[in-house]
Order: structure tokens, then C-alpha cells, then sequence
């Protein structure tokens, strides 16, 4: 009964998603003679700031950390958290930080508490010496959720979710498309061809992953992998944070 459950939660969160994109008003357009490549990180684990930033470093790039509070410093059994103490280094670093919620739960879950979780995870932050404000939001679990629109509106220049597609053209700011960097290894290092893509005909492509290990989650990949994609991105492409490319796109003082 508990994985029936399971699966008609995903499915819900399929269809509004589905709902979103269709209905959603176009209010951001890619204007982009140079590819744009953005790496994200959702949950932050530990290795995503020991491996996953130091290659993006050595290739003279910076990423953006979705980081949700409540679960920060959490011990799991195939991963750690990222600390406060490690999200002070990231934004010391350069690197962009981001909201995932505090509690870490599907916005339609949270109903009337959305606001407060967010001042909760803005508070978390600004405790850790992250520079306020924090500007763009990626959503837990990539479930979106229409009634949310508002606040989220109120406090961000963008929203991603997943949606395995490049940005171009007219796009949902607050419900960005990104594409998955996960297992098998094989899948994950054949995220290059998404890379031929958006170089070929500009846009911005956001991907998204959670640890780079050893031996990775079915949600993230190994240092090796996540080398290979970095190197071959900044071949061809621009690779920027969700911020550099808002800044970039000329979208920083469009009314939200």
C-alpha cells in the first residue's frame, strides 16, 4: 500500500507540473547569442561542496547550492548534509546560494506555512553568514504547486524545477526547465549531448545534481563524471550561476 501511495503522489506531482508549464504566463525570454550553462545542486550534500565546487572552480566557474536547512548536517546512510560551516565557505567562495525550502517538503504539503518555512530557511542562512537576500528557489522533490505562485513571485527572480529540456525563448521564470545529471554512470556522461544542443542553438540549460562521490546516490555522480561534463561545457558554452545568467538575460529589473 505504501509504494501504491508513493506512486500516486508522483503522479499528482507529474500532472500539476504539466499543468504549470502549459498554463503558466510567459514572462522571461532567452535572449542568448552565447550558450549558458548553469550546474545546480539540490539538498547540498557534502561532497557536492568538496567535489562538486572545486571542479567547477578549477574551471574558473561557479555553481548554484539549493540548500533546505532543516535537513543541513543530517547524517543519511549513503550521505552528509552540508553544515553551516559549509555553506559560509560556499558563498565565500563565490558560489550562489539558493532556497530549497527549510523543511524540505512538496510546497503543496505545506499549504499556509510556505511563508513562514521560507523566513524560517532565509533566517537559517543569514545565520550561517549568507549574504541576504536570497534570490531564486528550486523546488523540493521538482514539484511545483500553482497556489504557491504568489509567494514565491514576492521573494524570487526565478523558480526551477526539472522538466529534462533547454530554456529558449519565452519561459515560466518562476518554473525554469532543467535536466537531471544521475545515474547509471553511463546516463550521466552522456549529459554531453545536451551540451551539442543548447551550443549549437543558444539558450540556457540548467542542470541539476545532488552529490559528487565515490560511490554516488542514484541521484548524483562521481568526481570523474562531473569533471568530464564541466570541461566540455566550458569548451563551447558560458557556464554561469542562476544569478550570472538572470544578470546577463537582462531580467534582474523586469517587474515580477
Amino acid at each position: 500500500m505504501r509504494g501504491l501511495a508513493r506512486k500516486a503522489d508522483e503522479l499528482i506531482d507529474r500532472a500539476v507540473n504539466r499543468l504549470v508549464w502549459r498554463t503558466a504566463e510567459e514572462e522571461r525570454e532567452v535572449l542568448t547569442d552565447v550558450p549558458l550553462v548553469t550546474f545546480t545542486f539540490d539538498d547540498v550534500p557534502e561532497t557536492a561542496l568538496t567535489n562538486g565546487a572545486a571542479i567547477l572552480e578549477r574551471h574558473g566557474a561557479r555553481g548554484t547550492f539549493y540548500v533546505a536547512g532543516g535537513i543541513a548536517s543530517r547524517v543519511e546512510r549513503d550521505r552528509t548534509l552540508i553544515s553551516r560551516e559549509g555553506c559560509r565557505e560556499l558563498s565565500m567562495r563565490g558560489h550562489e546560494i539558493g532556497c530549497h525550502t527549510f523543511a524540505h517538503r512538496k510546497l503543496r504539503s505545506l499549504g499556509a506555512d510556505l511563508e513562514a518555512d521560507l523566513e524560517r530557511n532565509a533566517a537559517y542562512l543569514s545565520a550561517a553568514g549568507v549574504e541576504p537576500p536570497i534570490r531564486n528557489f528550486a523546488f523540493p522533490y521538482n514539484a511545483a504547486w500553482p497556489l504557491a505562485r504568489p509567494t514565491l513571485r514576492a521573494r524570487y527572480l526565478t523558480c526551477r524545477g526539472a522538466g529534462e529540456a533547454i530554456n529558449r525563448g519565452k519561459v515560466d521564470h518562476l518554473m525554469l526547465k532543467a535536466v537531471e545529471i544521475r545515474q547509471p554512470e553511463a546516463y550521466a556522461r552522456s549529459a554531453t549531448r545536451w551540451v551539442d544542443d543548447v551550443a549549437a542553438t543558444p539558450g540556457w540549460l540548467i542542470f541539476f545534481t545532488h552529490d559528487i562521490a565515490d560511490t554516488p546516490t542514484q541521484f548524483g555522480c562521481t568526481p570523474e563524471t562531473f569533471e568530464h561534463l564541466v570541461a566540455y561545457s566550458a569548451k563551447s558554452c558560458r557556464i554561469v550561476t542562476i544569478g550570472e545568467a538572470v544578470a546577463l538575460l537582462g531580467w534582474e529589473g523586469a517587474s515580477r
